[in-house]
């Protein structure tokens, strides 16, 4: 029986030589101790071969009779998974039998010694590349799914690229310096997660969604420059690539501009892809201001690698007779389009899915022309003079044969429609090259924008981020068109960092915080501690943090963020291996002065 193998062949004192993606032909002729799970067996009717696997590949065993006979009897019962621990001799294999696949493939081990440490039950899924489990199978058996190299790849890259970077930022004298978990709620972010105390009935630690204030006050302190590898947790809403739970790189240094940090950090992320990708990156970085990159993409992280930049038609359809433009106009907003090369080729009916496509966006529809020898082939070219119609084609450089694309209301609503719309053209069309690699720099944020619902002001990042010097009269007069120190770092249309140079005056910080609607007695209440702080002399200075899990994910080509997360929680936020969230003791609940109600049984 399995367990009578387990108990009957202990590990004693056996130590592992090499691991089992080792092997190389130099060994050959060397004895070794390979210890693993099994991946296959097969029996060739009197020779058994066995791929042995750990995390560093697998290696051929080689069972023969007449070397070890006992061994090649046990090799007759072990299964997949089991774990075993095999001694014997390296041995080259002949010609017509080596793996090219198999970075061992030359090798195989002819086993004098076979153990078996632990038998395996049936796995409910097949450990391969290549699985047909779903994904919350493959969580709930997590520690089964990291056998499979597909899904371990990512955990390495994670690993050497969080080294990479801890050596990176010695390298540059910053410090490593954990802050507290239990920590103070505080608003102008995502929910917290609280936790109640068990000695102040009533009252609650928040779990951090950002080290923000303690690494300022750290600056405060006088550290000069710090970094953390970081657990954050945001109770956000669910979707579909979000976590919980996320890790960050935090950095913050003193007496620094804008320009320090952004020179710090491409020095970093080039570093990164040189060493993971083995891409040398163009430096400086591609930079734009926030208006800039709405303008031209629709978006404040713009996908770089393709085309189709948005076209602004507003000024020269001012006084032209298409009711939907002209009314976009005369309310404040804008007229903007997006121009597809050889576009003529499109059918009417991929045009005119693109309306319930912008729908989910806010825009109420989409116009469009194909440019042909004979004119505008277009349900609005009877609105348009030819004026009008020739401007158009000079503004978005249309030749015959593309086709120009139109979406007409608010300026917010026009970018956010062609901006998400850009992204599908370019991934219908096939026109985003995958293996290139486009990082851009946005900087120049609006300070902050007006919350209708709320009536009152928000900021765009957040309280803690400085405005720009000459926008500073504008606080008063229209906080809106104030602009801030901030400045995010997007990979392929994806933002990977975002970071400020912060408030350092307190009078500043504030004024601020009083025009965001938190008033002195709210912010004293929330940020009494942190205010003190900034009393004392904090010095000018700045950060940024990295989504370390984004990043990961990026650099190892995964599809989603669990990828490279090692126990993560599912779509639904539920950890599938130990099914948390769940219930509590009655017990527990009464020490720490909590009722549950509404709770369905």
């Amino acid at each position: 029986m399995a367990t009578e193998r387990v108990f009957n062949d202990q590990w004693g004192d056996w130590k592992r030589s090499c691991y089992c993606g080792e092997p190389r032909a130099a060994a050959v002729g060397k004895a070794m101790i390979l210890v693993g799970w099994v991946h296959s067996r097969r029996d060739h009717g009197g020779v058994i071969f066995v791929d042995l696997r750990d995390r560093s590949g697998i290696c051929q065993i080689v069972f023969r009779p007449e070397v070890d006979p006992v061994g090649h009897e046990k090799a007759k019962q072990i299964r997949s998974e089991d774990v075993i621990a095999v001694r014997g001799i390296l041995s080259k294999r002949s010609a017509e039998t080596i793996n090219a696949d198999l970075a061992t493939g030359e090798v195989e081990l002819v086993c004098q010694e076979l153990r078996l440490l632990n038998a395996s039950a049936v796995p409910p899924f097949i450990i391969e590349d290549e699985t047909d489990a779903n994904e919350n199978t493959r969580l709930k058996y997590r520690y089964l799914d990291l056998r499979r190299p597909q899904s371990l790849s990512p955990l390495l890259l994670r690993y050497r690229m969080t080294k990479l970077i801890r050596d990176y930022l010695d390298g540059l004298g910053f410090i490593d310096v954990e802050t507290p978990v239990l920590t103070k709620s505080t608003p102008e972010g995502a929910r917290d997660y609280l936790v109640p105390s068990r000695i102040y009935h009533g009252k609650f630690y928040a779990l951090p969604q950002s080290p923000q204030l303690f690494k300022q006050i750290l600056m405060v302190g006088g550290l000069d420059r710090y970094f953390q590898i970081v657990k954050c947790f945001r109770d956000e809403d669910l979707r579909a690539d979000r976590q919980p739970e996320f890790t960050q790189l935090d950095m913050e240094m003193s007496f620094v501009q804008r320009e320090d940090v952004m020179q710090v950090v491409e020095g970093m992320i080039s570093l990164l892809f040189k060493e993971l990708k083995g891409i040398e990156l163009k430096r400086p970085f591609t930079s734009l201001t926030y208006e800039e990159a709405m303008s031209r993409f629709g978006s404040d992280k713009p996908d770089m690698r393709f085309g189709l930049e948005l076209r602004d038609f507003t000024d020269a359809l001012r006084q032209c007779q298409a009711r939907v433009f002209a009314a976009a106009i005369q309310n404040g907003g804008v007229v903007k389009g997006i121009r597809i090369p050889k576009g003529g080729e499109l059918s009417r009916k991929d045009l005119d899915d693109m309306t319930p496509y912008v729908a989910t966006f806010g825009a109420k529809g989409i116009a469009w022309t194909k440019i042909t020898a004979e004119g505008w082939q277009s349900p609005i070219a009877k609105f348009l003079s030819a004026t009008e119609q020739k401007a158009i084609e000079q503004i978005a450089g249309a030749e015959i044969g593309d086709v120009v694309l139109f979406s007409a209301d608010s300026a917010k609503i026009v970018h956010d429609a062609l901006g998400n719309l850009r992204l599908y053209l370019g991934e219908k069309l096939g026109l985003i090259p995958a293996k290139e690699y486009a990082l851009v720099w946005v900087v120049d944020f609006p300070m902050m924008e007006f919350d209708a619902e709320e009536k009152r002001y928000v900021a765009l990042h957040h309280p803690f981020t400085a405005p720009l010097d000459e926008d500073l009269p504008l606080l008063e007069s229209e906080p809106a068109k104030s602009r801030s120190k901030a400045y995010d770092l997007a990979l392929n249309g994806i933002e990977i960092g975002g970071g400020s140079i912060r408030i350092h005056h307190v009078e500043l910080q504030k004024k601020i915080l009083g025009l965001m609607g938190i008033g002195a007695e709210e912010a004293d209440a929330k940020f009494g501690f942190f205010l003190e702080a900034l009393s004392f002399g904090a010095p000018p200075h700045g950060g940024i943090a990295f989504g370390i899990d984004r990043l990961a994910m990026l650099l190892s080509g995964a599809k989603s963020l669990r990828d490279v997360i090692a126990f993560p929680k599912s779509q639904r936020a539920v950890c599938m291996l130990t099914d948390a969230p769940s219930s509590v003791e009655t017990r527990q609940l009464r020490e720490l002065g909590i009722r549950v109600t509404g709770v369905e049984k």
